[in-house]
C-alpha cells in the first residue's frame, strides 16, 4: 500500500475538474437541444406572450454561458434548482427517493449476477474441454441475447396472467416486515414485486461475469504455484478457494466496483414497463419533459458515484494484491 494516500489525494484533486467538464457538457446538451420545459408544459395550447413571460421569469431567455454561470453559482451554494414536473419538492428530495428504490433492485440483481456468475465461471474453467464448459456458459448467453423489451412482457404473461404467482408490477412502499413494530418506508426487497425486475436485470448479466471469471480462472490454473499446491497434496477445494479464486478475483473487482456505482442509474425500460418509480423511469420522463435541473442533478450524482467507485477500486486492489504500488516513478 505504499504511496496509496498521495495517489488518492491526486485522484480526488482531479474530481472537481472532471465534474466541471461533465456539468458543462450535460448543460450544453440539454439547454441547446430542441424544446424547453415551458413549451412542453404548455402542450398544444400555447400563447407566445405567456411563454416568453415564463421563460423570462425562469431565466431561460438569458445567454447560454450566463445561465451556466448562474447554475454553477447556485450549486456551490447547495441549490440544485427546481423541478418543473414536481414544483412542490426539492430536486434532492425527488432524485434520492427514486435512487433508493432503484438501488434496492440493483443491489439484489447484483448479488444474483455475481452470486451465480462467479461459481458458474469457475465451474466452466474447471470443466474445460468437456460438454459442461460450453453448456453452462451458453445457457446464460441465451438470456443475454434476449432484450429486456421481450423478457418483461414474457414474464408478465407467464408469472402474472398464466400462473398468478406474482403481482403485475409497481413498488411496495411502505412494506410491513412483520418483525418490526411499524412498516418501514420504501423498503421493497421483501415484497414479491421485486422478483420480476431482479430477474429482468440479473439474467442478462450472469453470462458476462461467468465468462470473465472463466477466463481469469483459466489463466490462474496454469500458474506454477497452483501446480505446486496440488503437488503438495492439498485438497482441491483448498487449492481452488485459497490459490485460484483469490487471484482470479482481481479483474472482477473493477466490474463489481463500477456495477455498484451503476446501481444508481436504474433501468429505463424495466422500470417503465413494470411501473416502478425508480431513477431510470424518472430519467426517461425528465428527458422527455426537459426537466433541466433534475437531469443535471442526476448526471452529477452519477458522475460523482463513478469517481468514488474508481478510487475505491484502486484502494481495494492494494488489499487483494499487496504487490500493487501507486508511488510515482522518480526520474534517474
Amino acid at each position: 500500500m505504499q504511496g496509496l494516500l498521495p495517489y488518492v489525494v491526486r485522484r480526488l484533486a482531479w474530481a472537481p475538474v472532471i465534474l466541471l467538464a461533465v456539468s458543462f457538457i450535460t448543460f450544453a446538451i440539454i439547454r441547446l437541444g430542441p424544446g424547453d420545459p415551458v413549451s412542453v408544459a404548455q402542450g398544444q395550447y400555447r400563447d407566445p406572450e405567456v411563454l416568453e413571460r415564463i421563460r423570462h421569469t425562469k431565466g431561460l431567455d438569458k445567454p447560454f454561458l450566463e445561465q451556466y454561470g448562474i447554475y454553477l453559482k447556485n450549486v456551490l451554494h447547495g441549490d440544485l434548482g427546481e423541478s418543473f414536473r414536481y414544483p412542490t419538492m426539492t430536486v434532492p428530495e425527488i432524485i434520492f427517493r427514486k435512487m433508493w428504490v432503484s438501488a434496492q433492485i440493483g443491489i439484489v440483481a447484483l448479488a444474483v449476477i455475481f452470486g451465480v456468475g462467479i461459481p458458474i465461471g469457475i465451474y466452466a474453467a474447471v470443466k474445460q474441454g468437456t460438454w459442461a464448459d460450453p453448456f453452462s456458459i451458453s445457457v446464460f448467453l441465451f438470456f443475454q441475447s434476449i432484450p429486456v423489451l421481450v423478457t418483461v412482457p414474457v414474464m408478465l404473461l407467464v408469472f402474472v396472467l398464466k400462473l398468478h404467482w406474482l403481482p403485475t408490477g409497481g413498488w411496495a412502499c411502505p412494506v410491513d416486515l412483520g418483525f418490526l413494530p411499524e412498516p418501514v418506508n420504501c423498503i421493497g426487497v421483501f415484497d414479491k414485486r421485486i422478483i420480476m425486475p431482479v430477474l429482468a436485470l440479473s439474467l442478462p448479466g450472469v453470462a458476462g461475469v461467468a465468462r470473465l471469471t472463466r477466463a481469469t480462472t483459466l489463466s490462474v490454473l496454469g500458474e506454477e504455484y497452483v501446480r505446486t499446491a496440488r503437488a503438495k497434496g492439498l485438497r482441491e477445494f483448498t487449492v481452488m478457494s485459497r490459490h485460484v479464486a483469490r487471484n482470479a478475483l482481481l479483474p472482477l473487482v473493477t466490474v463489481i466496483g463500477l456495477s455498484l456505482a451503476a446501481l444508481l442509474e436504474g433501468a429505463f425500460f424495466t422500470e417503465t414497463l413494470l411501473g416502478i418509480p425508480g431513477i431510470g423511469r424518472l430519467a426517461f420522463e425528465s428527458v422527455g419533459e426537459r426537466d433541466y435541473d433534475v437531469i443535471m442533478a442526476m448526471t452529477m450524482v452519477l458522475a460523482t458515484a463513478f469517481i468514488v467507485a474508481n478510487i475505491v477500486i484502486d484502494i481495494v486492489y492494494t488489499f487483494i494484491d499487496p504487490r500493487i504500488r501507486y508511488e510515482r516513478q522518480r526520474a534517474g
